[in-house]
């Protein structure tokens, strides 16, 4: 109960700092399997990524920004809800079939609760919650809907992978290669709704496989050598654009000032085993998409909203998508209610500067089936799967200090077995508070 009075207090105090006259619309840009080494803020530098990177110099770049699990679905899942998606069952990937294969109907979306402040919302991409006419993204608080409901779609139309590209619930007929129609849907949904507050959820399927990327595209990159690579350079490039496009049209209606912009991805690049299944990279983080190590979980993150957040600011205290939905209710002046049970926190006060608080959580967690995870300051305690990474033999727990030892390469755990009881304890705690049966379908 502690836990949650706290978080609730942490997200209704500032809301007279943030909400203004008019409500900002909360623009929310995800990635999908983007490799944490691969934007030119991060050090890119055969991509170029201007647009992605001026999300973070125009605003807030998260350092320590971490996903809720390494894996498409329960990020989403947890995003959207701004609660630990192991409380509610969501921990894998939902199963391609089952009436309770997604997001339960018992959660309410921050689209949801949006909506009922009056926003109008709209997604334009991956859903990847459900898809039974229940779990449609249009009965879970969003108005309007542009893209799939699956987990993954060809770019190119005429191909077998993937649902049909859908326009509310019918067949969009879309023609376009994939990521250029979000860009361009996301625009339309802007000029649409310019005239009032909006929630636009704008989540790309790019760089997931299948790989596939624009001939324009691989004839900018043909100094790539290495094949994947240069298709991934081509999709993420895509990616790069078609955010810049927003963005413009933000600038065009004189909304940068009005509009509150997350970007994070929704898990690190997939480099199981030492392969590079869709050529990302990211370093300098260890593990890969479905671990819980570094690679797995820590990703870009940035918040932008000019005028009200510094511009060029880094932040080194952790962070976790969960927050998003408690920041952005916070700034669309909406009051949290403990009942809810988030366990974001509003970063609004910290990522501005008017905190009393020295950070925003006292310890992140994460499981994943047999990994786990506990983040205490600088202090991570990890079990992870070892047929994930380089490492051989059972999950055992790991400690590493990451201010020291970003790529998890030095186990303390023998040097410090007080700490290493003191955060599996933390997390036993916090784990007996996040045990829910699996819903149907649920698979690893």
């Amino acid at each position: 109960m502690r836990l949650f009075l706290s978080i609730a207090v942490a997200a209704l105090t500032p809301i007279a700092v943030w909400a203004g006259d008019r409500k900002p619309n909360i623009l929310l840009i995800v990635a999908d399997d983007l490799g944490y080494a691969d934007l030119g803020v991060h050090g890119c530098k055969d991509i170029p990524t201007p647009n992605i990177d001026a999300l973070a110099n125009t605003g807030v770049r998260c350092t320590n920004g971490y996903v809720s699990c390494p894996y498409c679905s329960p990020t989403r899942a947890g995003l959207l809800t701004g609660r630990y998606q192991t409380r509610f069952g969501h921990e894998f990937n939902p199963g391609p079939k089952g009436p309770d294969s997604g997001l339960p109907l018992t959660e309410t979306t921050l689209a949801d609760r949006l909506k009922a402040a009056g926003y109008v919302t709209g997604l334009v991409g991956k859903w990847h919650l459900g898809g039974s006419d229940k779990q449609h993204p249009q009965k879970r608080g969003f108005d309007e809907f542009f893209g799939f409901l699956g987990g993954a779609h060809t770019y190119f139309p005429g191909k077998t992978q993937g649902q049909t590209i859908l326009r509310g619930t019918k067949d969009a007929e879309e023609n376009a290669y994939l990521t250029d129609a979000f860009g361009r849907e996301a625009v339309a949904f802007v000029d649409r709704h310019k005239a009032k507050p909006f929630f636009l959820y704008l989540a790309f399927n790019a760089v997931h496989t299948p790989m596939h990327a624009p001939d324009a595209g691989l004839k900018k990159f043909a100094t790539i050598k290495d094949g994947q690579r240069q298709i991934y350079a081509a999709m993420l490039s895509a990616m790069d654009d078609a955010i810049g496009k927003v963005m413009d049209k933000l600038q065009a209606e004189k909304l940068e000032s009005d509009t509150l912009v997350f970007f994070i991805s929704d898990n690190g690049g997939p480099t199981m085993q030492g392969t590079t299944i869709n050529g990302s990279v990211n370093t300098p983080l260890r593990g890969s998409k479905r671990t819980t190590l570094e690679g797995g979980i820590r990703v870009p993150f940035f918040v932008s909203w000019k005028g009200r957040l510094p511009a060029g600011k880094t932040y080194d205290r952790p962070v976790i998508a969960l927050d998003i939905s408690a920041t952005a209710l916070a700034a669309a002046g909406v009051e949290v209610k403990p009942e809810w049970k988030l366990d974001g926190v509003n970063l609004g006060p910290f990522l501005s500067g008017e905190s009393s608080r020295s950070q925003p959580h006292d310890a992140l967690y994460w499981r994943f089936g047999a990994q786990m995870a506990v983040r205490q300051g600088d202090w991570k305690l990890v079990k992870y799967d070892p047929n994930a990474d380089d490492a051989k033999g059972p999950l055992v727990a790991r400690l590493y200090n990451l201010a020291d030892d970003v790529g998890e390469k030095n186990d303390l755990a023998s040097k410090e077995p007080e700490k290493v009881k003191e955060l599996q304890a933390a997390w036993d705690k916090w784990n007996k508070d996040n045990v829910a049966p699996l819903w149907g379908g649920g698979k690893k």
